[in-house]
């Protein structure tokens, strides 16, 4: 048996939690050669009440986290390694969802309420009309961000306005916000006895409550929102020890790293200079640019974003971000609105048979249209449909229409920073999609660069966990940090062509816009919907 030695060669293992949008997944990894050891992964469900609105429920998230950890811990004893191996633990998460909880109880208020989620739209335009000159800018100088269904700021006061158990545990001051992260490392830490009600400035500089240059909460914008400031989390630096886990395989491993999916990916693609960008393709697509020590303001429809702070004492990193609502949920609702494919990695296949969408063109904007339009009165469009169309050529334009979406974003980056990207790096979920990313490069007209390992993601969080003051076990120095092996798409049709393509797709956007407005219509029949 080399069982021992084996254990002895592995060294330090730092351990991720991955809670998406559509799954939760706990990652381990191997401190020194940031090699993946194992890990688990459970779907989660997402339930669609009304029309616009997406919302999960914060238990299952939480008991999803439980089973990738335990199963995670069985599957490292199995293999002969010991799990007091692991040093620390990273969380990620999918960013600006919403929750609000009791914190006697533990028990959550009402389910999270997705970022995707458009019930928000009618407070989103009463909010900007109440800006001077109804700009939905209006909060951009101190936030980054404009005024949008997307963030959690609007997502609070929908349930501070119509939800009486979020009303009522407010005014006796019960109520506990956070974000899927907050919520996650209040739970693990302890709960209603003793656990750590934090967020990162990752995270919170995806509220609206957040002013991105003093990296505090805002007591103008709170008021703004009229959100009571005493049920926030306290904010912490991206990298630091916020507290132990305290039950299951794991009791007593610091939680010690802590960002938004998209900062994490960032980080985990090591695109720590200023100037490098990544693209991930996740059931959004989010295209961030590290600006380092500087917040560049937008001219373009871009967000600016607090990409991680590694320590307390450390500066914070901003990023220039692209965010795009519909990528990888266009697959899923191909799959279970339409039942064109039966799985969501059948859609290759069809879309390399027909080799082109015939001039059909999606505009997938089922939740408004993000960056760089901010509009969330636009609707999905199929068009240019002809008798020829088949689901082979729907399956093809629904690929483009990702590749499409980042191209308007990068346009905007590139104008924003004035120094053009010369190749885009990639991860997420839809890039083991060869078809997708050969589609990119073409449309992008700059090499597509996708590393061999495509958890970049869960990598950033364990990182930034494993370099904790306090940890310290894995070194973030360039020099030591392991070379990752990639895959390169380099465009293969003309310019011409790729711009003709994109002009097509520009006039289908137009054609998406303002198509959902709060005045009622009437249907014809004399009857308004």
């Amino acid at each position: 048996m080399a069982a021992s030695s084996d254990k002895k060669m592995l060294g330090p293992l730092v351990a991720s939690i991955d809670q998406g949008t559509s799954s939760t997944r706990f990652l381990v990894f191997n401190a020194k050669t940031a090699e993946l050891v194992s890990h688990h992964q459970v779907e989660i469900n997402q339930s669609f009440p009304k029309e616009g609105w997406v919302e999960e429920d914060p238990k299952e998230i939480l008991q999803s986290v439980y089973e990738c950890v335990e199963k995670t811990c069985s599957k490292l004893t199995k293999l002969n390694i010991n799990i007091s191996n692991i040093k620390a633990i990273g969380v990620t998460n999918q960013r600006e969802t919403t929750l609000v909880w009791d914190k006697y109880t533990g028990e959550p208020l009402y389910n999270a309420i997705v970022w995707l989620d458009l019930r928000t739209q009618s407070t989103v335009e009463n909010l900007i009309n109440r800006t001077p000159k109804r700009d939905k800018n209006h909060l951009k100088p101190k936030t980054g961000l404009p005024i949008s269904t997307y963030f959690s700021a609007v997502k609070l006061r929908w349930l501070l306005d119509n939800v009486a158990e979020v009303q009522q545990a407010v005014l006796s001051h019960r109520a506990m916000f956070g974000t899927v992260d907050s919520w996650l490392i209040w739970c693990l830490t302890g709960g209603r006895s003793g656990g750590v009600h934090c967020t990162d400035v990752s995270n919170a500089s995806r509220t609206m409550l957040f002013n991105i240059h003093t990296m505090q909460w805002d007591p103008e914008l709170c008021a703004y929102f009229d959100i009571p400031m005493d049920i926030l989390p306290k904010v912490r630096s991206s990298s630091e020890i916020y507290g132990a886990m305290k039950s299951g395989s794991l009791t007593g491993v610091p939680i010690s790293g802590c960002m938004g999916d998209q900062s994490a990916a960032l980080f985990g693609q090591m695109c720590f200079q200023d100037g490098q960008a990544k693209n991930t393709y996740g059931t959004g697509c989010f295209l961030l640019r590290n600006t380092g020590a500087k917040a560049v303001m937008s001219d373009h429809g871009l967000l600016t974003t607090v990409a991680y702070q590694l320590g307390r004492e450390q500066p914070a990193c901003y990023a220039l971000e692209g965010s795009v609502a519909i990528a990888g949920a266009v697959v899923r609702w191909l799959k279970d609105n339409l039942g064109i494919i039966q799985s969501t990695s059948e859609i290759e296949k069809l879309a390399s048979a027909a080799g082109t969408s015939y001039g059909c063109y999606f505009v997938p904007a089922f939740s408004g249209l993000y960056a760089p339009y901010w509009e969330p009165s636009a609707r999905g469009i199929i068009c240019g449909l002809t008798q020829f169309t088949n689901r082979n050529h729907l399956a093809f334009a629904a690929l483009e229409a990702v590749c499409f979406q980042t191209r308007e974003i990068l346009d905007a980056m590139n104008q924003d920073s004035g120094i053009p990207l010369t190749q885009l790096q990639v991860d997420g979920g839809m890039t083991s999609n060869r078809l997708l990313m050969q589609l990119q490069a073409d449309i992008l007209c700059i090499p597509v660069v996708r590393p061999s390992m495509p958890e970049t993601t869960a990598l950033g969080a364990a990182m930034a966990a494993g370099a904790a003051e306090g940890i310290r076990v894995w070194n973030l120095d360039p020099a030591h940090l392991a070379n990752v092996t990639a895959d390169t798409f380099h465009p293969q049709i003309k310019r011409d062509e790729s711009e003709l393509r994109y002009a097509r797709w520009k006039k289908a956007v137009l054609k998406a816009m303002n198509w959902e407005t709060s005045e009622p219509v009437s249907n014809g029949n004399g009857h308004h919907n």
